[in-house]
């Protein structure tokens, strides 16, 4: 079965109640964990992301994103995996999950962006 990249997106904060002690082992254990998967090549690098941002919407430029913080966006890399369960079980190994984080795992759709070709973005009905 041919090998597929999912994109991981990382979300959340960490629990309030836990030891700034556990935080920092689980994220020096998430380190260790990435670092072995990039070598592996079951993931890819990523990036932690600042939290400033601009929306574009219609012409208009504001600042953003409005999410609620729980729902922050902290940073992304990418899996290397057969299927969306395989890449879902390889998130499920990261260790920063125990204290609050959640990952959002999406495939990537191989086809390149081309005006010919209707995409998900075209609706149905035009296509």
């Amino acid at each position: 079965m041919p090998l597929n990249d999912y994109l991981v997106l990382s979300r959340g904060q960490w629990d309030e109640d836990a030891s700034p002690q556990a935080v920092q082992q689980a994220i020096d254990a998430f380190y260790v964990w990435y670092e072995q998967g990039l070598a592996q090549g079951r993931l890819k690098p990523g990036s932690r992301l600042e939290p400033g941002a601009r929306v574009v919407a219609r012409g208009l430029i504001t600042d953003g994103p409005f999410a609620e913080t729980k729902e922050w966006v902290g940073g992304y890399w990418f899996i290397v995996a057969e299927t969306l369960e395989q890449a879902a079980a390889i998130a499920a190994e990261n260790p920063c999950l125990q204290y609050g984080l959640t990952l959002e795992i999406r495939p990537l759709d191989a086809s390149r962006a081309d005006v010919a070709v209707a995409t998900n973005e075209t609706p149905g009905a035009w296509r």
